[in-house]
């Protein structure tokens, strides 16, 4: 569950702010006293691929190019003071492996097509997961809402990395 001490509305401005991003984005300042964790993408050797700031109640997304239809998904995650959470996903339709699934969230109809599955709201287990990453075509790659970017599919094409939110604990 997404802590109340912001709100949906924040989250939600941020994460949109992160989707909206077409181009290269341009990195945002951390106000000072914010708690800071950081996102890890850890190759298969267990080593440190990337790392970057993730501000707490702040967030990032994972983009990449459906490996059948070609066309974009995202799905979106925040630090919910310290758990990493999956909040939203949009999907331009229910292609291989996609879809919603009723008490999964909430289904609406996205500006210009296809679909957000809104309030999903679901902690992912130890604050991390495994992704096979696709190739240079599927162009898997995270963008936060601090403005960084990191290109998966460049870096570890057709491996498996883990993605992890390191806390400091």
């Amino acid at each position: 569950m997404i802590s109340q001490k912001f709100g949906r509305p924040l989250l939600a401005a941020l994460l949109l702010s992160v989707t909206a991003c077409a181009g290269p984005a341009s990195h945002t300042e951390i106000k000072p006293g914010t708690t800071v964790d950081h996102l890890e993408v850890i190759g298969q050797n267990g080593s440190v691929l990337a790392r970057t700031d993730i501000p707490r109640q702040s967030g990032w997304c994972l983009y990449w190019n459906h490996s059948v239809t070609g066309d974009g998904v995202i799905d979106c995650y925040v630090d919910d003071l310290g758990k990493m959470v999956l909040h939203r996903a949009y999907q331009p339709d229910f292609a291989a492996g996609l879809g919603h699934f009723p008490g999964r969230g909430v289904l609406t109809s996205a500006e210009g097509g296809g679909y957000w599955i809104e309030d999903i709201d679901e902690a992912v287990p130890g604050n991390a997961y495994v992704l096979r990453v696709g190739s240079l075509a599927v162009n898997h790659r995270i963008v936060t809402t601090e403005g960084d970017e990191i290109y998966l599919s460049k870096m570890a094409e057709h491996t498996r990395v883990t993605i992890r939110l390191d806390t400091g604990e």
